[in-house]
């Protein structure tokens, strides 16, 4: 196996304990990883706001991939590759969302977008510690091209949103699960893999020197991509079958042991 290189961690159920905190053991696993020469970054469905402050906690300088992909930017603000939403795919999109009864946020220019407060937008904000701002109309109010678009609800009725508006927007949304009651919405080009694969390729790496580690459907590309795909021991099916390695849970310091295991020793 190639020497590990670069390293790109998902953040919520991966990195992050269930507390979401990151363990004293996985910072310092990703500190001697750093001082050995490997670089690491994070690779999340979170907005850059929300990301960028485990970042600095973790003292990484990398670009952060961000909304699946559809933001790269570094801690400093230069944004490196950026992958909006089509506005007028936006639109209609929100258009049939806004038929049922979901909570829908809207990202633009790294600002969450509602148009009703509720319990699962309460949770989220507290979650994610970042504002929002309460529109009467989603539809009307965006007038920029939203860097995604996030659809919380009941997982099972969030499956059957999922077969229903994947035939409808095939090839011009891409669609994906970061949790089971996160259904979220993007360019089709705005995966981890797709802006992995960027950010390797610019810093002079193969596929096969790169490790990701995640747990989730919106994981998936980039464990593909990764030469070395690691899945959580609390990974959906699909990221278990596809990883290479499956590690521990991630309230078992999951990343830490990953780490330990590819890029320390």
């Amino acid at each position: 196996m190639e020497k590990i290189k670069l390293v790109a961690l998902d953040l919520d159920d991966t990195l992050l304990r269930t507390d979401l905190t990151i363990s004293p053991r996985a910072k310092k696993a990703i500190k001697e990883a750093v001082e050995q020469g490997t670089l690491v970054t994070l690779a999340t469905g979170r907005m850059y706001a929300s990301a960028l402050p485990y970042a600095q906690d973790l003292g990484l300088d990398l670009p952060l991939i961000t909304y699946q992909g559809a933001l790269v930017k570094y801690a400093d603000g230069r944004v490196v590759h950026q992958q909006p939403l089509e506005l007028k795919y936006a639109k209609a999109l929100l258009k049939r969302l806004r038929e049922y009864s979901f909570q829908i946020n809207v990202y633009i220019n790294d600002e969450l977008y509602i148009e009703e407060e509720s319990p699962e937008l309460e949770r989220y904000a507290r979650v994610c510690k970042v504002p929002y701002h309460v529109v009467p109309n989603l539809v009307e109010a965006i007038k920029t091209e939203p860097s995604k678009i996030l659809v919380i609800g009941d997982a099972d009725k969030l499956d059957d949103l999922y077969k229903e508006l994947t035939g409808d927007f095939r090839d011009i949304v891409h669609i994906t699960k970061s949790k089971s009651f996160f259904l979220e919405f993007a360019h089709p080009l705005a995966t981890k893999g797709r802006a992995l694969h960027s950010l390797a390729t610019s810093l002079g790496f193969t596929a096969e020197e790169v490790m990701a580690v995640g747990d989730s459907q919106n994981d998936l590309d980039m464990i593909e991509y990764a030469g070395l795909g690691v899945a959580m021991g609390n990974a959906v099916p699909q990221i278990k079958e596809l990883a290479r390695y499956i590690t521990c849970k991630n309230d078992d310091d999951g990343v830490a042991e990953a780490i330990e295991k590819f890029v320390l020793t």
